[in-house]
């Protein structure tokens, strides 16, 4: 089969094209899938450069977020049947996860846990399916589960052009909660007005902090001024900035540090306003299930930057390495 495969760790051109990439073999009670679409993640990097303190099986076919039709099922196999439409949940949780602990989405097949597949409901596409666990499912936990936000929020999206952003944006817009969006350049907050945000921050040109501050006041002590839903999943020095932008009893929640893992925070402001720091990791599978019946009524869609065919994946991860990105990026094997 015609697989994007990486033999050894580093840079994009390690990504291989191979025409002859041997066929998963199908397992009792696991399913083969034609694959339809598969969306690229800033994780897909991680595991293409080699992740610290993690060893990956290679060769590996990355790809994690996958969407395709049941084509042949394993004995034992039980759920759903051969010819339905299906998104895979990527989480085993006795083997990890599929891109990962074994081979993924860039590819004509993968063969996948019965346990792991998820329908797609009438009128989902496979490349909006394919958008949906590692960014906005994860998003879902964030600002609904995890962060709840509420109608009369205001939440200051941190990255916010980015797939995990986009969707908490859109989230937060979905329950009529206040944004306010951080982006590397205009073009990139235009867009996200364009999706509803009400505020935009241009990080490269202004001060964060100062410039949150202009739009929903400083905090005090008291109670006046500062963000209630903060979402920080940068890292990367922006932890100090984030809690002196919320307000008396805010929560700050996070999924992870795209811009670095260590950072500092100053504590006192912790305790002096009660925050709350939140960590969110992944999904599970009713947020999973929650954003695909938003997108089949149509209150929630992912945003799609561009679809790719698989020879354009080096191209893709040159524009997620470059945050030429808004949105998500989808390859279409």
């Amino acid at each position: 089969m015609r697989a994007a495969v990486v033999r050894e760790h580093g840079g994009i051109d390690n990504i291989l094209i191979e025409e002859d990439f041997p066929e998963p073999e199908l397992e009792p009670g696991w399913a083969r899938i034609a694959i339809r679409a598969t969306s690229l993640n800033f994780h897909d990097i991680f595991s293409r450069c080699g992740m610290p303190g993690i060893k990956l099986p290679l060769p590996l076919v990355i790809g994690s977020d996958i969407a395709g039709d049941i084509v042949e099922v394993g004995e034992g196999f039980d759920g759903v049947s051969v010819g339905d439409r299906v998104l895979i949940d990527p989480i085993n949780l006795e083997r990890g996860m599929i891109g990962e602990r074994w081979n993924g989405g860039r590819a004509e097949f993968c063969v996948a846990d019965a346990r792991q597949l998820v329908p797609i409901p009438e009128g989902v596409d496979y490349d909006v399916a394919a958008c949906i666990p590692l960014a906005y499912a994860t998003a879902h936990r964030m600002m609904v589960t995890r962060g709840g936000v509420k109608p009369d929020d205001t939440v200051l999206v941190m990255g916010a052009s980015g797939g995990v952003g986009t969707a908490c944006v859109l989230l937060a817009k979905r329950v009529g909660a206040t944004v306010i969006s951080c982006a590397s350049s205009e073009s990139k907050l235009e867009r996200l007005a364009a999706l509803g945000s009400d505020h935009g921050i241009n990080y490269v040109e202004a001060d964060m902090r100062k410039a949150a501050w202009d739009v929903a006041g400083k905090p005090r002590i008291t109670g006046e001024g500062g963000v209630d839903l903060l979402i920080n999943c940068t890292g990367g020095g922006t932890w100090i900035d984030s809690t002196r932008c919320m307000r008396k009893g805010g929560r700050l929640v996070t999924c992870g540090a795209t811009a670095g893992f260590e950072d500092q925070i100053d504590i006192r402001y912790v305790w002096t306003y009660e925050h709350s720091l939140l960590g969110s990791n992944g999904w599970a599978r009713s947020d999973i299930k929650a954003m695909l019946d938003y997108a089949a009524d149509g209150s929630l869609v992912p945003v799609i930057d561009k679809v790719l065919p698989l020879e354009g994946v080096h191209e893709a991860e040159r524009l997620m390495e470059d945050r030429e990105v808004f949105g998500k990026i989808v390859i279409q094997p």
